[in-house]
Formats: structure tokens, C-alpha cells, sequence
């Protein structure tokens, strides 16, 4: 028998389009009222980042021009970290 395992928290991979909060799809909206933490690209529109309520923690993790602001190992360190704390993490993907 497998031992039973569940992550408490959950990861949402969230496409935020090209910049208009009225063409975020509907789960998009539903899933970024309910997180704990956001972390987005900052190809993230502000009219979009806007439409998260002020409890959820929101970190700009993206890259401009090739720059890194954060490396993909820690972003995804930070995902897993929440997740495993029971938070509801989206990482909110701009373009």
C-alpha cells in the first residue's frame, strides 16, 4: 500500500494577458481573490495587479531587459515553501 500524501496548499500557474484586467478569464479571477501569495512577472499590468485584494502578499519576481530580479530556483523555492504552509500561491505570468 502507498502512503497517503497531501500538500496542504496548492500552486496556480495564472496567465495575466496582455494587460487589460477585463480579459482576465473568470478562474483567474476567482483563484487571485482567494490566494495568499502572488508572485508575478513584471510584464504584469498594474489595472491587473490592482484586482488583487490589499490581505494578499504580492512580490514583483519578473525580469526586464534579461535582468533577474529573482532566479527560477528561488522563485520556485518560495512556491514550494508556501505550498507546503498551507497558502494558496499563484504565480501570475504577464504577456
Amino acid at each position: 500500500m502507498r502512503p497517503h500524501f497531501v500538500l496542504p496548499g496548492k500552486v496556480y500557474l495564472v496567465g495575466a494577458g496582455p494587460g487589460s484586467a477585463k480579459l482576465l478569464t473568470l478562474r483567474a479571477v476567482e483563484v487571485l481573490r482567494a490566494a495568499d501569495l502572488v508572485l508575478h512577472d513584471d510584464l504584469v499590468s498594474e489595472e491587473v495587479l490592482g484586482t488583487i485584494p490589499s490581505r494578499v502578499a504580492v512580490q514583483s519576481v519578473g525580469k526586464r531587459c534579461g535582468v533577474k530580479k529573482v532566479s527560477q530556483e528561488n522563485i520556485h523555492s518560495r512556491m514550494i515553501s508556501a505550498a507546503r504552509s498551507g497558502q494558496a500561491v499563484i504565480r501570475l505570468k504577464g504577456g
